[in-house]
């Protein structure tokens, strides 16, 4: 039985020429604009014009590229020792994409697509189905692949967040520090609709809180925010930078809770302009944990929920 796994994510740009690749087909996609085609190109033109260079300054701040491919690469060679199958990545916005990467799994006889996204939304497990289902069709292998909502309170993906909130620690003693949840933003309306992210975000902090306290590690106080917002709409609150500003004279770590990829959002929004904001209010000790990545417990993971689709 030949078989692959599809680890899908978001992507982000492996250059600073990709940047504007990135922009367009983020803000093109009808997942994340339900607009009519032509009304969303024309969006995605106005924000690629407005901030297509300030998306650049951002990627030359952390190396000119995103590290999402490079982490996620790690992350498939390790998997690729724990399972019977190839393990491949696939972007959305960005190189690798579906169509490359699935026109060699042709004549594979059962193809399991990941999200790389636990908490499941419309804005990106089912913008990845959709991809990964388009290609399928054209190739004429829509039977071959199985797929699967969320994983958002997967014990050993609980454990990875744990573990990467104990090494942000570093022995120091939790309950002289807030820790604070970040996750990606959403629009309030697409909320309202019934994407069942922010249910399923809050699910995965009350069950990482759950785990630290088990192992005994109780921080002063524990929160949630929302971070990336763009534009004039309301989106889920609280705001990341409203909550830090409460934090003046306190210790905080931060830990991105939706992502398992650190990418632009952890790297440059969480670890250098929030690093400047909490600067600024008077945050004392601010420290960004790391996500998964390839931390052996994520690893295991994705191994354990393969054999689950298995079956």
């Amino acid at each position: 039985m030949n078989r692959a796994i599809l680890l899908l994510n978001m992507g982000g740009p492996n250059n600073l020429d990709e940047v504007k690749l990135f922009l367009h087909n983020m803000f093109n996609d009808s997942r994340i604009i339900a607009a009519p085609q032509p009304i969303r190109l024309g969006i995605s033109k106005y924000i690629i014009a407005n901030r297509l260079e300030t998306s650049k300054s951002n990627y030359k701040e952390i190396g000119g590229k995103s590290p999402i491919v490079e982490y996620t690469q790690e992350l498939v060679d390790d998997l690729s020792q724990k399972v019977d199958a190839s393990v491949h990545m696939v972007m959305r916005y960005t190189p690798p994409f579906a169509d490359e990467v699935m026109a060699g799994l042709v004549g594979m006889d059962e193809i399991y697509a990941i999200p790389l996204y636990p908490q499941h939304s419309s804005t990106t497990t089912l913008s990845s189905d959709d991809d990964i289902y388009k290609v399928a069709k054209k190739l004429g292998i829509t039977d071959k692949i199985r797929t699967l909502d969320s994983y958002q309170t997967h014990p050993l993906y609980i454990s990875s967040l744990v573990k990467r909130i104990k090494e942000s620690l570093n022995g120091d003693n939790a309950n002289e520090f807030e820790l604070l949840f970040s996750a990606h933003g959403l629009p309030l309306n697409i909320v309202k609709a019934g994407d069942m992210y922010q249910s399923q975000i809050i699910e995965t902090v009350e069950a990482t809180k759950k785990a630290l306290e088990k192992e005994g590690i109780m921080f002063g106080a524990t929160h949630l925010a929302y971070q990336s917002r763009l534009g004039p709409v309301e989106w889920l609150r609280p705001y990341m930078d409203d909550t830090l500003k409460s934090f003046g004279g306190k210790k905080v770590i931060v830990y991105p809770v939706a992502f398992t990829i650190d990418n632009s959002e952890t790297k440059h929004e969480l670890d250098i302009e929030y690093r400047e904001l909490a600067h600024e209010v008077g945050i004392i000790d601010y420290r960004v944990a790391a996500a998964p990545n390839n931390h052996p417990d994520f690893v295991a993971c994705l191994a354990d929920i393969y054999e689950g689709m298995k079956r």
